[in-house]
């Protein structure tokens, strides 16, 4: 029996400088897919996975985040005196529990390992989900409960990932695959932006992790890789030493949202699987397309 997970990280101390200026005020993880924020849409695929405790690594001008998951009374009093029953339950929905939710800051920008690492406290010695609110995740079930599954088997390191061009390789951190077994399959090493050439496969990870704590030990020791950061990726390197890692073919499609265009294909992805609006839309983008 694996210890279960229960705790879904979220690194959202990024300044989001590529979305400037859209971002000045605005955190990048606030910006809106259709009708939700990103961090949301994240969050949601973590609760249907199973998580129920949910830890931000923040930094500063982030207060807005913690404003999102908190309880707005004055905006649902106006709902209910105005019986906008449907919106307010919408907004009840997307509320945690209370103790669902936890807030740490990541005082200097050192890294994604970094972020991690100032976790620790909270998640303590217990396996957990990481999740980076810039890949979006679009899929039925989500990326995580798949991986959730292959975990509930087989324990261990699990890492989501999926097929990239070979154009796009140096773009991401790269799996090498060892042995299969249907769906998984042994991670035999990891590459962080390789080039063409010397990348492994065309599996990029994507975003999507779920860790032993043991991860922390070796963030501890605060060793600097790539543009002087601590890397999540040389941290799992160095732990494959020791633990299993296994890779999960996410069925589904990722949406790079820390990129314009990707941010901007997420919001036609999900626009066309809206269950509201999405048979119009298509007909709206068919019609766009064919003026434009």
């Amino acid at each position: 029996m694996h210890a279960p997970i229960r705790k879904a990280v979220f690194p959202v101390a990024g300044l989001g400088t590529r979305f400037l200026p859209a971002t000045k005020t605005m955190p990048k993880e606030m910006l809106t897919v259709v009708d939700r924020p990103v961090i949301q849409h994240v969050v949601d695929e973590a609760r249907a996975a199973g998580c129920t405790h949910f830890i931000f690594i923040t930094g500063r001008n982030k207060q807005v985040i913690k404003d999102h998951f908190d309880k707005q009374l004055d905006l649902e009093s106006t709902l209910r005196a105005r019986g906008e029953i449907e919106l307010l339950e919408l907004l009840e929905a997307d509320f945690p529990d209370p103790g669902q939710i936890s807030f740490t800051q990541q005082q200097e920008p050192l890294g994604l390992g970094h972020a991690v690492w100032c976790a620790r406290k909270l998640v303590g010695t217990e396996p957990f989900a990481l999740l980076l609110p810039d890949m979006l995740a679009q899929g039925d079930p989500g990326c995580l409960s798949q991986m959730m599954d292959v975990y509930n088997r087989t324990g261990g390191n699990v890492i989501g990932v999926e097929e990239v061009s070979e154009e796009e390789v140096s773009n991401y951190g790269i799996v090498s695959v060892g042995a299969e077994q249907e769906e998984t399959f042994s991670i035999d090493a990891m590459i962080e932006k390789p080039k063409r050439d010397e990348a492994p496969s065309n599996l990029m990870i994507m975003g999507r992790y779920i860790l032993q704590p043991q991860i922390f030990d070796v963030l501890g020791e605060h060793e600097r890789g790539a543009n002087g950061e601590i890397q999540i990726t040389d941290a799992m390197i160095k732990l494959m030493e020791s633990q299993d890692f296994r890779g999960v073919r996410f069925a589904g499609k990722t949406y790079d949202c820390g990129s314009k265009r990707g941010f901007l294909n997420a919001n036609v992805a999900f626009a066309l699987r809206h269950p509201n609006f999405g048979s119009e839309f298509r007909s709206d983008l068919k019609r766009l397309l064919d003026d434009s």
